[in-house]
């Protein structure tokens, strides 16, 4: 099967080159692509090769040439659930919030009206306090919906899309500005944010910082964001040409991430250049029947364990007992286990109904047939024997 992926990260093609991309200042360079004609999504454009992921545990799109990749598409509609799971971790306070709508038509109510299904999620993981991660949640709905004027259609066309990566950037940005100007949130206050959009069969994923979203493909990771940290060549020019420096691996010898809403105590003056921005990259995917489910997590997740693994673990327990909620939760003391020192939130998002399958009772669970060895008949049958003549 065909993975049919956008990558919108860095500014080295122009628009016009790239047909099915959105405009905007983040588009990163695409040397070879794949196209595939859809009715309703125009050219959808693979990536094959120059995609730069800062998470090398990641595998790439994969390229499988088949006639009849556009049928099954087009019949395709995922089934969204999810389960999520927070925990303060080793830390005094906690400092993430997260939001969960598998159904945003019914969430947001009749004035809204977008191609179903549709979803909306999102992790915000908080520094300096908790003030602006609480903060961005508590108006997420507004900063995302209602003040950016989201677009709005019952079908999925090249128009949606540009329609929503910019509504998208407007609410980072608006989120961001909201936070300078609120008496109740500390300038020092801080958060990373990202989020996933589900409309029909389109993934979007918008993110600012080293939170984390993570695609299953037929049992394999593919990132569907990129860590902003200091570190990287990509940012640390960025930061550089801007003034910033980077000491030890943190921004200006403070900061661990290169992007971040609020922490208005480090950024420029409202309209000037920064180095640390609320600008957010977008990843975007056309889903298919091979994509299992989408992983959300903070970096307390991520900094000890790989893209790979979180996606094993959840393909496992899927098996085992097809709860999200419980994944989110098993991957959470999977972190732990593994001694992280952040505090940890964890999203699981499925795109396939309930297993169906009917679910043997823990009863049924505990019994096992044996068999035993002539030897070992003869020890048992003595013991009873000893048993029964006290």
């Amino acid at each position: 099967m065909v993975a049919e992926a956008e990558v919108v990260c860095h500014q080295s093609v122009p628009v016009s080159d790239v047909p099915f991309f959105v405009k905007g200042s983040n588009i990163e360079e695409i040397d070879e692509t794949l196209a595939i004609r859809s009715p309703k999504f125009g050219q959808v454009r693979v990536a094959e090769s120059d995609v730069s992921l800062s998470q090398q545990d990641a595998r790439s799109v994969e390229k499988v040439p088949d006639p009849c990749v556009e049928s099954t598409i087009l019949q395709f509609l995922p089934s969204i659930r999810s389960g999520s799971f927070a925990d303060i971790g080793p830390r005094r306070f906690m400092e993430d919030e997260h939001i969960r709508i598998d159904n945003l038509s019914s969430h947001l109510g009749s004035i809204f009206k977008f191609p179903k299904p549709s979803a909306f999620y999102g992790v915000f993981d908080g520094h300096g306090g908790p003030e602006a991660a609480a903060y961005v949640r508590k108006h997420a709905l507004r900063f995302f919906f209602e003040d950016v004027k989201f677009p709005q259609t019952c079908e999925v066309d090249d128009v949606f899309l540009e329609g929503v990566e910019n509504s998208l950037r407007k609410s980072f940005l608006l989120a961001d500005l909201a936070l300078a100007g609120d008496c109740t949130v500390n300038s020092s206050s801080g958060t990373t944010a990202i989020t996933a959009l589900i409309f029909g069969r389109l993934l979007m994923v918008a993110n600012a910082g080293d939170c984390r979203a993570v695609l299953c493909r037929k049992g394999e990771a593919i990132d569907m964001s990129e860590d902003h940290r200091p570190i990287y060549p990509s940012e640390r020019r960025r930061v550089e040409e801007l003034g910033g420096f980077i000491d030890d691996g943190y921004l200006n010898g403070v900061l661990s991430v290169s992007r971040a809403l609020g922490d208005w105590d480090m950024k420029s003056p409202k309209g000037l250049p920064s180095p640390l921005i609320a600008e957010p990259e977008f990843r975007r995917m056309v889903l298919t029947e091979d994509d299992e489910f989408l992983i959300i997590g903070c970096d307390g997740i991520w900094d000890v364990m790989s893209s790979e693994h979180a996606v094993s673990l959840v393909c496992r327990g899927l098996r085992r007992h097809d709860d999200p909620e419980q994944c989110a939760k098993d991957l959470v003391m999977e972190a732990l286990r593994r001694n992280t020192f952040d505090n940890l939130t964890v999203v699981v998002i499925c795109f396939s109904a309930p297993d169906s399958r009917e679910q043997p009772s823990p009863r049924q669970r505990r019994l096992k047939c044996c068999s035993l060895s002539a030897e070992a008949l003869c020890s048992l049958r003595s013991l009873l024997d000893g048993n029964a003549n006290r």
